[in-house]
């Protein structure tokens, strides 16, 4: 019963934030996330992951590429440290540092990652905490069955790459879809969105078909 309570917590969570701002800046994207995981321990693995993130215009198409160290500690948590290099459209590029811990409530998921943000066409460091919470429900008993899955991410900026830009509540991410492993391959598919919450202009959102594909070493 306990779990069930948190199950529905997380699910009310979910649809509340999923709920849309009074003025909004709306268009279609395409997000397809490949990934590379090799085990070296039991408790330990290095994971390559990439993103393509394909945008109609004026916005700019977003690729990005992760190399992760993961480390499970004696209570389940995953902390993992890694390094990003990111390309915004053709003119601008961004590097970042990033420090992030897993860690689970019953049935409930969290991730908590902080960022920093060093974009070659801005001047100072940018400081950003990024909070995740959601779930994951089997929809059969095999281990390798279908699962629904959902999730809401904060995004809060601390420090802005930009002197006096936006800081605190900046963007919103929402997902929900399902997943499933077909031996050392690991899909998940469903639909992403995406809203940037701007200052004194209405919200940019965008929707996405998101496919990703994860594979073991």
């Amino acid at each position: 019963m306990h779990a069930l309570k948190l199950s529905l917590m997380a699910a009310g969570f979910l649809a509340l934030a999923a709920q849309p701002a009074i003025a909004q800046d709306e268009d279609a994207e395409l997000w397809f996330n490949p990934a590379f995981v090799k085990t070296i321990d039991d408790r330990t693995s290095v994971e390559l992951e990439t993103a393509q993130r394909l945008r109609a215009d004026p916005r700019l198409d977003t690729y990005f590429a992760r190399l992760w160290l993961n480390r499970e500690d004696g209570k389940g948590r995953e902390w993992s440290f890694g390094v990003e290099q990111r390309w915004n459209g053709p003119d601008e590029q961004e590097m970042r540092l990033l420090q992030q811990v897993g860690y689970d409530w019953g049935p409930v998921e969290f991730r908590t990652r902080l960022e920093q943000r060093f974009v070659d066409v801005d001047p100072q460091t940018g400081w950003r905490l990024r909070q995740r919470i959601g779930t994951t429900i089997p929809l059969s008993d095999g281990e390798d069955g279908w699962a629904v899955t959902g999730d809401v991410e904060l995004f809060v900026t601390l420090r802005n790459t930009e002197p006096g830009g936006q800081t605190g509540v900046t963007g919103l991410r929402t997902f929900v879809g399902f997943e499933r492993s077909f031996g050392r391959y690991d899909l998940s598919v469903g639909y992403l969105r995406q809203q940037d919450i701007r200052d004194g202009v209405e919200d940019r959102v965008g929707h996405a078909p998101f496919l990703g594909l994860t594979v073991n070493f």
